[in-house]
């Protein structure tokens, strides 16, 4: 059986990698790991965001028609660490994401490590210190926490202000792992994911990798987004949160690049499964909005989850794959536990069914069988006091050509021509009425497949739809 290595980096977009004209990050690590990976094009996330597509990706099954975010235990039996125990596999989970512990992702595992403080973890009070500003708030995070300040203030306060890159989590979680590869990479078969929360905000790399991106930028630094309409910052401001968040991606990259290297080091691409991707993107002015959800109390929209959100990358190296290829085919983070088992070789029996299906044939070369011909971007949604919607994150149904939102930003539907529209800039609903009716139906027979239940379609009833 081969080792399993899966490495995730949080809040990580599709065309960091894949459109230089959209995100000029410079990624020169991941762009070598996509030469020996096979890279799927068209991978959307499934249940959102963080804990709930964490959970699709190590059971196998889907969550969002049913679940909340919500600890791991209370969502499924299957776990993708106790699944490879039954073929023998030791496993390790190393990471800085603040969330995985508290929602239970760590159990399961032999071995798990956290590195403390990332976003609002107030894991050391430092009250001699003042908390200070990080900017103006009604241009920020506009919730409170402690103190009443918010995440990008307790943020930097908790870490207090780094200047140099070592200081940062990515080179001390890439350490931990560097270092966990050599001292267990004699052993056989192991499974260890790391997991890096960044580039999720705030979005604090050194100022000198920002100013690359921003060189002329004289105002407040701009570290984190609103969650909300991205005109309340000036087109300078903007541009400046872009180059903060193209910093810490390439940042990531870079210390990806050296768990990379380490895996090249210890000759283990000969008996190792190795996977790069994220649980979902980032708006950063698409659509006039900042972050991935609407949080903000100036702001009165739906947000359905759009490319720039929805799409993420997914690359994959293993003995036996065609090095430097892309696939087009339509993928769900229910998917890659199947896919990752088959790849492997190992033979276990999970404790539930899984939703997802191996894309082990495919990634191969060896079938040319689509295992799916769509894929639905969505979120735990319930009706507010059983009468209507307001300021929800909506699904997105994706297909070859389209992409469909049955609850768009002002509760119309909405309908994008994905070949020409990438981004989903031009509602073309109007002009495709046969278009509109049949994706709808087929959202909603979807919904009656997997058995959602009866609260989870309510919402896309017809009165509700306008919000």
């Amino acid at each position: 059986m081969k080792n399993i290595i899966l490495i995730i980096s949080d809040t990580f977009r599709y065309d960091n990698l894949f459109d230089r004209a959209a995100m000029p990050v410079r990624t020169p690590q991941l762009d070598r790991f996509a030469e020996r990976a096979v890279s799927v094009e068209r991978m959307y996330t499934g249940s959102f965001p963080t804990i709930p597509q964490r959970t699709d990706m190590t059971s196998g099954r889907l969550g969002w028609p049913w679940f909340p975010w919500q600890h791991r235990t209370l969502s499924s039996q299957n776990h993708m660490p106790s699944i490879l125990g039954q073929a023998g596999y030791v496993s390790q989970l190393i990471c800085d994401c603040p969330h995985l512990f508290g929602a239970g992702m760590e159990h399961g595992f032999d071995g798990s490590c956290v590195l403390r403080g990332q976003e609002g973890d107030m894991f050391f009070l430092r009250m001699n210190r003042k908390i200070k500003s990080t900017g103006p708030a009604w241009k920020t995070r506009s919730d409170r926490y402690f103190r009443n300040r918010n995440l990008p203030d307790l943020a930097r306060w908790i870490n207090q202000l780094w200047y140099r890159e070592e200081d940062t989590f990515p080179p001390r979680t890439a350490g931990l792992a560097v270092e966990w590869l050599e001292e267990n990479y004699r052993f056989n078969p192991f499974f260890l994911w790391v997991d890096f929360f960044d580039p999720h905000e705030p979005w604090d790399a050194p100022e000198y990798m920002v100013q690359r991106y921003d060189p002329n930028y004289k105002g407040t630094p701009m570290i984190h987004p609103n969650y909300g309409k991205a005109s309340d910052l000036t087109a300078a401001e903007l541009k400046n949160l872009r180059a903060h968040y193209c910093a810490e991606a390439e940042l990531v990259d870079r210390w990806i690049g050296r768990v990379l290297q380490k895996i090249d080091d210890l000759q283990l691409w000969d008996n190792s499964v190795v996977v790069f991707t994220t649980d979902h993107g980032k708006s950063l002015g698409e659509h006039n909005r900042t972050g991935k959800s609407n949080i903000n109390k100036r702001d009165s929209r739906n947000w359905p989850l759009y490319p720039e959100v929805a799409h993420i990358p997914f690359m994959v190296a293993a003995p036996g794959l065609p090095a430097g290829k892309t696939i087009k085919s339509i993928m769900q983070p229910v998917d890659i536990l199947p896919t990752l088992l088959d790849l492997a070789g190992a033979k276990v029996k999970p404790p539930e069914p899984f939703h997802g299906t191996s894309f082990a044939p495919l990634l191969r070369g060896r079938s040319r069988k689509q295992p799916r011909d769509f894929a639905i971007s969505g979120s735990y949604l319930r009706l507010e006091n059983g009468k209507s919607l307001r300021r929800a994150v909506t699904p997105v149904l994706y297909t070859k050509s389209w992409a469909y939102a049955p609850i768009g930003a002002t509760g119309r539907r909405e309908l994008y021509r994905l070949g020409e529209d990438p981004y989903c800039e031009t509602n073309v609903a109007a002009a495709h009425p046969g278009m509109v009716k049949k994706l709808d139906r087929l959202f909603m027979d979807w919904l009656e497949d997997v058995g959602a239940p009866d609260d989870a379609v309510t919402p896309f009833a017809r009165p509700h739809r306008r919000g």
